[in-house]
């Protein structure tokens, strides 16, 4: 995982237990430009990990990063 995802998924990570939804938003289209809908997603998928951990959280947003190219 790259170390820019990571440090980027502790932030929203650290938001999100804080259980601060708005600031996670303004977080992820601040410094990533997914679109609102998208945010959602990201946001939807985190709260449902068993094992909320930095890796994890990066997985999901690089998920949601990854252009398909077809």
């Amino acid at each position: 995982m790259s170390a820019t995802w990571t440090s980027q998924a502790r932030c929203l990570k650290k938001m999100i237990d804080a259980n601060n939804e708005t600031q996670a938003h303004m977080y992820l289209e601040q410094l990533l430009l997914f679109p609102v809908d998208i945010q959602d997603k990201i946001i939807e998928d985190i709260s449902h990990l068993t094992n909320c951990s930095s890796d994890a959280v990066a997985g999901i947003i690089g998920h949601y990063s990854i252009v398909d190219l077809k």
